[in-house]
Formats: structure tokens, sequence, C-alpha cells
């Protein structure tokens, strides 16, 4: 047989073979399942526009869970990437940008808690904490402030601001900082702490799933510090990250905002949402005099009512 007849013959057993093949798959897929395949792109996922997606991934994160600043983008909102000095012991600047929705750079933003933006950053060990605010440049959409690193180490920088005309978000970007690395791990659970000469502890109960009431007071050789001075609207400013992703809690403090010149203490109450049992991580802000005091703290959320009770039901059920 001449070269033409054998791929002719060969053709023809392809063509046998794809369609054998074609007819099984038809019988075991159904074709709604392979349109639905098809509809979703081939991998699994649903093809939709950016806008939608990004709308309905933050409700997927959202739902339930009440915490925020653990991706680089939401409710259509992306941080770029943060420019920082590489290594300790550099004198240099830290800036970024914050991009919408259609990809321009974000240059009206909202005052929300006496500033336009918070820059909360920590260390993933949860030590190094700091809490400042940029100034922005509001030809460029440029946040920028001065900026060196005390200890090497991977860290996340939280921004929370809230656009013009837009509601409050909280997007995050870790920077890693070269040098000798010593971690400290947070030591159990911390109930108090002594800075600058204050004293300060914090009381109550986190619980999963719902609004946990926390109070914390101050007080200085002693005696009660009532004195305490209006900061970020408020008489102190919580921050709680749970342990492990840094996810960024909501901590809202009782009471009205104070007039520039109230002063009050020991005691300040907050309530805050602990999404999931296990530990977080805290860190008190307050001012005296005209200057602003960090106290850390650890406390331990424990499982709702209502998943303990889902606990014993699958306990008293084998775990079926």
């Amino acid at each position: 047989m001449n070269t033409a007849g054998r791929l002719g013959l060969y053709g023809a057993g392809l063509v046998v073979v794809f369609g054998v093949a074609f007819a099984a798959a038809g019988a075991i897929v159904p074709d709604s399942a392979v349109a639905s395949w098809m509809e979703r792109g081939g991998d699994g996922h649903e093809l939709r526009p950016a806008e939608e997606a990004a709308s309905n991934a933050e409700d997927e994160e959202d739902e339930g869970t009440d915490v925020s600043g653990v991706t680089i983008a939401a409710s259509g909102y992306v941080i770029e990437a943060i420019s920082a000095p590489g290594e300790t012991g550099v004198e240099g600047e830290l800036t970024f940008r914050i991009r919408d929705a259609v990809g321009e750079w974000v240059t009206a933003y909202e005052t929300a808690h006496g500033k336009q933006l918070h820059l909360i950053v920590v260390r993933s060990d949860g030590s190094e904490y700091r809490h400042v605010h940029p100034e922005l440049d509001s030809h460029t959409g440029t946040w920028s402030l001065p900026w060196h690193w005390d200890a090497a180490g991977t860290y996340r920088v939280y921004a929370d601001f809230t656009a013009s005309g837009g509601s409050g978000v909280t997007l995050s970007r870790t920077v890693d900082v070269a040098g000798a690395f010593v971690p400290k791990p947070p030591a159990g659970m911390q109930t108090t702490a002594s800075v600058d000469g204050f004293d300060v502890s914090i009381s109550g109960d986190l619980v999963a799933g719902t609004g946990s009431e926390l109070t914390v007071e101050v007080s200085r050789d002693g005696a009660p510090v009532t004195t305490l001075e209006p900061y970020l609207g408020a008489f102190g400013h919580l921050v709680a990250l749970r342990e492990g992703d840094l996810a960024y809690l909501h901590v809202h403090a009782h009471g009205d905002e104070p007039e520039p010149g109230d002063v009050a203490g020991p005691e300040v109450i907050f309530t805050a949402q602990a999404p999931t049992a296990g530990r977080y991580l805290l860190y008190l802000d307050f001012q005296v005099d005209g200057k602003v005091h960090t106290a850390p703290f650890v406390l331990e959320a424990g499982a709702s009512a209502e998943e303990g009770a889902t606990d014993e039901s699958e306990d008293d059920h084998g775990g079926h």
C-alpha cells in the first residue's frame, strides 16, 4: 500500500476512536453538566465581570466572620505595592497608593476617627506594633511618611480608610525586612501591661460570634488615671488581630465622641467582635498630657454557646 493509502486508513481510525470517546462521554456526562462546566470557564469557577466577582468575594469573606485586612483588595479597592526601606537601620520613606474599581488612583478620602487613613504595622509574631498616620499627596494619591525598621522580619501593613463617597475598608500587604531575625511570640494570656510608667489592665470575656464587652483601666503609681484625653474620636483606641492570619477585627469604643478638652478615666469600654475561638492580640492606644502610649494584651476567645451546643450534639451522636 502506498503512503497516501496508509495515511488515509490512519485518519479514518482516528475518527472512529474519537467518535467512540465522545459517544461515551455523552453517555456518562449529561449535556447540561457540560454546558454548566463551559459557563464556569472549565475550571469550576463561573466567569463573571470583575466588579461582580470582587463584590461576591467580599460578601463571602465577610459573611459570618466580621474580619478584614487579610487581602490586598476589597470593595473595589486595591492597595498597590508598598515602598519602604528593605533592611533595619536605614532611614527612608514608606509610600503606597490605592486604586479604585476602574483603576484610577484614589485621591479623596473621608475623615474617620479623626484621620483620613490609619496605618497599622505589626510583625508576623505580633511584635513591633505601630499605629501611624501618613500624609496624602492629593494630586498623585500617594500616602507617605518617614520610616525605618527597628527589627527584621515579615510585617503586615494595614491601610484602614474610607474613600470619598465609599464605605470603610481595611486592606493589607506584607513587607519583608532584612536583618538578624529574633522572633518574639506572645507568651499566653496577657491581661496587664506596664508602659511609660502607666499600669493598664483589660477585663472581660471574648466570645466567638458575638459582641464582647471589654474594659480597660489605666492607673499610675497605684492611683487611677482620670486625665485620659480624646484620641482618634474616643478616650482610647483598641486594635485587635487574630493570631495566625492577623485578621483585623471590628472594635468600637462606647460613648459619644468627646470634645477637645474633655478628659475621662480610669476606664474605657469597648465592644469587640471575635469571629472564631482562639487567641487574639490587642493593642490599646491612649493619650495623656498630649502623648500617646500603647499597651499590648493577649486574650483567648471562647466558643459561642451555639458552637458549643453543636459540638455537644456531635459528641452525643458519635460525631456523625
